[in-house]
């Protein structure tokens, strides 16, 4: 057989790594236990139910027709259509309760993932696609649901119904079960080949379907890129390609199903055969009666179809089991910015230290070098730079969204590491350049910022940035739908409602990326003007692009080459003659040559 390519070896379910996994799964069940003993209870009745009809006709064949015993044979008729009444709802009652249970397990474990990818750190976000991250929540999950629906009552009913029919069958006749073991080794043997090449089958379909959700993401994402440059072409072909892979992928899986299941079926009708034929002869001898052959040939339905039905099922769980294996994998990712054991409370007010800080994006060059800050309690700082310098990886550092590679950040004389989540939140917060809002309403949007805020306190954070009046003028006021990402408000408007978010927050450090850079003049000045105000009282740092607002910051640092190279005054700075003063004089020479 051919290596499956694209397949991790590490990702393959070996017999530990499924013992881990249903223990896993286990733990997750315990609240739904009483319901899942009273469902496997069921299907325990079911199960008998079935293996009743068979014997039933076996007592009707052997007592009732060949001993002409005509009351035996309407008391097994009737008892006979009271199983079957009894197992059509049992059969039921058992279908409810196991979807009761597996969708339980499903909505908690989107609820854990979904909480779990929120915790996650922004080194995180770096490292993984949003495609392949995307699909952990849709076609891992959808693969569960696929088990839920239709294969968990199947599956359970069906390894139950294989052990208490090779029992019964044992104790009917042990020399016709003797006979049926014949076909056995090539079931054996088939099943284990199949187990193997199955799991290595789906979890390259697994893979390709998170491949696949990433570069459709990113064209849907960059549409507007792709046409500008009509690179239509160029992104279908790659887009067929990694569709033509998952094709084959998922042609692998049916392949390795389609040998398997005729061995089953083979297997069956041997069996079915050498119970006939051998059976013949016992009957004759007077070994066992023509009542015990037909519960043979019915019982054996009772044994290989559930075979048959496991083998189907087989896909479907090894595509559950990968599934599940990578969402477990992903509630198992550390937290890249964790919240220490011994965490304190922030003070309201402090300074901030920044302390011999380097800082590299995984496995890269640093992206910044041996930073020495200090900023007072209501400062006002401006980071310029060239593009790439890591002025904004500094802010971040700073916010402690990512984690000094060495050195330390402190606020107040508190290391951010030692700081509480929430207190860091609330301390300090992040005004990113595109202001990002979600589905709901201005008002719901503002609110972010203090979940628990009044309508009075939103109405009084946008009127403490001046814009209350622009937005309780649309027609539905702040009750207006922004729609999905914001749709419905122009960049500015929607940056307005970002920084409204922030005064309601009121945060003590306010880390700013300019927001004003691609904005048209008469909305520019609106949201600088909002700025000016949002910033009265806080200590800020600004990732300035344009130079007029590092103009107006107590002091500026110029980050080049991944190092704060230059720190002081706009007019220090300017007298100093450095890169700053570079900077400065290449900004003023542009405005002139535009004006």
């Amino acid at each position: 057989m051919m290596p499956m390519a694209g397949v991790d070896p590490d990702a393959k379910l070996d017999v530990r790594e499924a013992r881990q996994l249903l223990r896993r799964t286990a733990r997750m069940v315990r609240p739904y236990r009483r319901t899942l003993r009273l469902a496997v209870g069921l299907v325990v009745v079911w199960t008998l139910t079935t293996l009743a009809g068979p014997y039933l006709l076996k007592l009707g064949i052997d007592r009732g027709i060949k001993r002409h015993d005509a009351g035996f044979l309407d008391a097994t008729v009737v008892a006979y259509i009271g199983v079957a009444v009894v197992a059509f709802f049992v059969d039921r009652v058992q279908i409810v309760l196991l979807s009761k249970v597996g969708e339980g397990f499903l909505r908690d474990m989107r609820v854990r993932v979904f909480d779990h990818l929120q915790r996650l750190s922004m080194p995180f976000y770096d490292r993984e696609k949003a495609g392949v991250v995307v699909s952990r929540m849709t076609s891992d999950v959808d693969s569960l649901q696929e088990l839920v629906q239709q294969g968990l009552l199947q599956f359970v009913a069906s390894v139950l119904l294989i052990a208490f029919s090779a029992v019964v069958l044992a104790i009917v006749s042990w020399q016709l079960t003797l006979i049926c073991l014949v076909p056995l080794p090539f079931v054996v043997l088939a099943s284990v080949k199949f187990q193997r090449d199955s799991n290595a089958a789906y979890l390259t379909v697994r893979d390709r379907i998170g491949l696949t959700l990433s570069s459709l993401q990113e064209g849907i994402s960059g549409v507007r890129v792709i046409q500008a440059y009509g690179r239509e072409g160029v992104e279908t072909e790659r887009f067929g390609l990694r569709n033509r892979h998952l094709y084959r992928a998922h042609m692998r899986s049916v392949w390795v199903q389609a040998w398997y299941l005729p061995v089953i079926e083979l297997s069956a009708l041997s069996c079915t055969a050498l119970v006939i034929g051998f059976g013949g002869r016992l009957v004759t001898g007077g070994t066992v009666t023509v009542g015990t052959i037909a519960f043979f040939v019915l019982s054996l339905s009772n044994l290989f179809e559930p075979v048959q039905q496991l083998s189907q099922l087989f896909n479907q769980v090894q595509s559950a089991a990968a599934g599940l294996q990578k969402l477990y994998d992903l509630l198992d990712t550390e937290v890249d910015v964790p919240e220490a054991p011994d965490a304190v409370d922030l003070p309201r007010r402090g300074e901030i230290l920044v302390e011999d800080v380097s800082f590299a994006y995984g496995d890269g060059a640093p992206a910044l070098r041996d930073v020495d800050l200090a900023i007072a309690s209501g400062e006002r700082l401006a980071l310029v730079g060239p593009t790439g310098a890591g002025k904004s990886t500094l802010a971040k550092v700073i916010a402690r969204l990512y984690d000094p590679t060495s050195g330390r950040v402190t606020f107040g004389g508190v290391d951010l590491r030692q700081a509480k989540l929430a207190a860091l939140r609330a301390t300090v917060t992040v005004v990113p350049q595109e202001g990002y809002l979600f589905t709901g309403t201005i008002r719901d949007n503002v609110r972010i910022g203090r979940p628990g805020a009044s309508d009075a306190e939103v109405e009084r954070a946008l009127a403490d940035i001046g814009v209350l009046d622009r937005f309780a003028g649309l027609a539905e006021g702040l009750d207006t739908e922004v729609r999905e990402r914001g749709s419905r408000l122009s960049a500015g408007e929607k940056q307005l409602v970002s920084l409204a978010r922030a005064a309601l927050a009121d945060p003590a450090v306010l880390v700013l990326d300019e927001a004003t850079s691609s904005l048209d003049p008469g909305t520019e000045v609106l949201v600088e003007r909002a700025m000016d105000r949002l910033m009265e009282g806080r200590t800020v740092i600004v990732i300035a692009h344009r130079l007029s607002t590092a103009e107006r910051a107590d002091r500026v640092g110029v980050v080049a080459d991944a190092r704060l190279v230059e720190l002081g005054t706009h007019r220090e700075l300017l007298d100093h003659g450095g890169r700053y003063a570079a900077l400065y004089d290449n900004w003023v020479s542009g405005l002139a040559s535009s004006a």
